[in-house]
């Protein structure tokens, strides 16, 4: 494996029914082009060497004995080939015949697994001619010359990669033998299939594969036959899928004639990461009285360059424009429930927000106003607070009383440039020198001034700080970092914009939406350094800290799965190929750990905020670490990563 990944293929041949030696040459092709092209794990349908629908063939010596001769010659002229190979096959175990899949690698079958569940309704009758898993008494079987393990207790292992296999219709029973596999260790699931297409069937199959790689934790490799199947009754479209813990990776296309191979990388750090920390998962292992046998083998290693599998450079954000639009406002809901609740609770009478004229405060105020509506309270008693201090420029000035006006809410403006200034005075800095002290003075003569209105009005201050803040610690300790209630806590700053952008879309009024897009288009600053000699922003935050579109992809990454900076590096080089360089990646990779395990105490004492996603940093819920951490080994990683 190549930072936890493994390659695999769903792969769906060119088929005849009942010759068997037509079958298995179209079977090799596909192995030698999985091989050529680096694959570890493929997957062939359901009785791919005789085809699923031989009918009463299947009771005929002379099949089987020709199946078991095909797949023999298989199995030799694929010997040099080094990934492991699952096949389809009727074989018999004393007086029985089972509908099988047979586990294979370089020469050697490494075990073989009989169906448990066998249709036998409708247009079904595999009872007719098979026997079921569950009838079987036998623990090895003797199969082209081998002796080889039996039973579905099989599981196959090469270090942390455990495989499990079961046959069609086992995925569609009320509990799969792959959740019991899965339970015993297995996080790469086998499904050798022949699937028959029906009106609506597609669709329900896609989502059985999809919930049953979720609910197991796990990858699910899923390959159906194709359309060389007899056409008498059924039409079989050849259907390949590819599932890693509720996700389609790959999928192939249906109702073509030639062969397929599907393929795409099943990351086993992330199955693995979710299963330690689901603690729900490890303690089903209590249901689960199966002893199995793991039967050893060895993954062929290749150096892997770039994945087939997509990496989208902004996880956080659904890449479908519908699944985005509910996203947004199912984010909106829980942070103005979260809001509503508080408001009851405290018997609040207002809430009093900063408002800048950027993004964040824009977003915590437009979650403010829609809370007031649900609770039909009035939106003047939301107090809106402009703050012109040094660096305030006059697009954010207008944009934040403009934005405060057409909402319809209380606008409040207090300068803090004349208690700054004696501020320094009291302390002794000069103005002039505009280092942390005269930044973070600003800041706080902020938050002073909001708690002071809150106290007047009997109300909450609302925080507007975001998630991409405070894994970079980019807020001022006691200053911003501080409010009441923080709504936007839990949402990284990628996403920020298009909630915003959403909320614009939503506005009737033109005049709401062409101030709210012109916040989304403001660069992202501070605004605690004065601007430049023509007024504009100069004191831009990505500069300073590096790309938000790249520390929310670290942050996703070494905080939802738990992984190292060399695979976090890997990933962000394939996901932004094209618009950041190695050096850059790596530059900001560094930086991102410096600062997050720097910045811990700050994230040790914030205020009470709704999650919203998968990854918050709450010291009372999702992170829990300690502020004095040491860095060293991620520091060291990133230092030596290649470029």
């Amino acid at each position: 494996m190549t930072y936890g990944f493994v390659k695999v293929a769903a792969a769906i041949p060119k088929t005849k029914v009942a010759d068997c030696i037509y079958n298995t040459i179209e079977i090799e092709k596909l192995i030698r082009e999985a091989g050529q092209k680096h694959i570890e794990i493929i997957v062939f349908p359901e009785l791919c060497i005789t085809s699923y629908t031989c009918g009463d063939l299947f009771t005929q010596q002379l099949l089987i004995e020709s199946a078991e001769k095909a797949l023999k010659k298989l199995i030799d002229k694929t010997s040099d080939e080094k990934l492991l190979c699952v096949v389809g096959a009727p074989v018999t175990n004393g007086n029985q015949i089972f509908n099988a899949a047979i586990a294979f690698q370089g020469g050697k079958i490494l075990g073989v697994i009989p169906k448990t569940f066998l249709p036998n309704y409708k247009e079904f009758y595999e009872k007719r001619w098979f026997a079921s898993s569950m009838d079987n008494r036998q623990t090895s079987i003797s199969l082209c010359g081998q002796d080889v393990p039996f039973g579905t207790d099989l599981l196959f292992r090469s270090g942390e990669v455990v495989i499990g296999t079961e046959i069609c219709e086992d995925l569609w029973v009320t509990v799969p033998p792959s959740s019991l596999q899965a339970l015993n260790g297995a996080n790469i699931l086998l499904n050798l299939s022949a699937s028959n297409e029906l009106i609506g069937k597609q669709i329900y199959r896609e989502e059985l594969i999809r919930q049953q790689s979720a609910r197991c934790n796990a990858a699910y490799i899923y390959a159906s036959a194709g359309s060389g199947e007899s056409s008498t009754d059924l039409v079989f479209a050849g259907n390949g899928i590819i599932a890693e813990n509720g996700t389609i990776l790959a999928e192939g296309q249906r109702f073509i004639s030639e062969k397929q191979l599907i393929i795409s990388e099943i990351d086993i750090d992330r199955l693995l990461f979710d299963r330690r920390i689901n603690s729900g998962y490890n303690s089903c292992s209590m249901y689960s009285t199966e002893k199995y046998r793991n039967i050893d083998f060895h993954l062929p290693t290749y150096e892997l360059t770039e994945l087939k599998r997509t990496i989208t450079p902004h996880p956080f954000i659904p890449s479908e424009n519908k699944l985005l639009f509910d996203r947004c406002e199912e984010i909106f809901n829980i942070q103005i429930t979260g809001l509503a609740k508080r408001i009851i609770h405290t018997h609040a009478q207002s809430v009093v927000i900063g408002i800048s004229g950027g993004l964040d405060s824009t977003l915590a105020l437009l979650v403010c106003v829609k809370t007031f509506d649900r609770l039909k309270l009035n939106r003047e008693q939301i107090v809106g607070v402009t703050m012109p201090g040094f660096g305030t420029t006059d697009r954010t000035y207008h944009n934040a009383k403009e934005l405060m006006k057409l909402l319809g809410v209380t606008i409040r403006e207090i300068s803090i440039k004349e208690a700054c200034t004696q501020h320094f005075k009291d302390i002794n800095h000069d103005i002039n020198i505009h280092d942390i002290t005269y930044e973070n003075s600003q800041a706080r003569e902020r938050t002073q001034i909001l708690m002071d209105i809150a106290n007047q009005n009997n109300g909450l201050v609302i925080g507007t700080g975001d998630l991409s803040e405070l894994a970079l610690g980019w807020a001022t300790y006691n200053g911003d970092h501080m409010s009441m209630y923080g709504v936007n806590g839990s949402i990284p700053k990628t996403l920020v914009r298009y909630l915003v952008e959403w909320a614009a879309s939503q506005e009737i009024s033109a005049e709401t939406k062409h101030t709210l897009l012109d916040i989304v288009n403001t660069p992202i600053s501070p605004e605690l350094i004065p601007g430049d000699e023509h007024g504009n922003i100069k004191q831009k935050t990505e500069d300073l800290v590096g790309p938000y579109e790249l520390h929310d992809f670290f942050l996703y990454y070494f905080l939802r799965f738990g992984f190292r900076p060399a695979k976090i590096y890997f990933l962000a080089r394939q996901a932004f190929k094209g618009k950041y360089d190695t050096s850059t990646i790596q530059k900001w990779l560094t930086i991102f750990f410096k600062r997050f395990f720097n910045q811990q105490f700050k994230r040790s004492c914030l205020p009470d905020g709704p999650k919203v996603g998968s990854v918050s940093l709450s010291p009372r819920g999702d992170w829990k670490m300690p502020s004095d951490a040491n860095s060293t080994i991620w520091i060291k990683e990133c230092e030596e990563l290649p470029l």
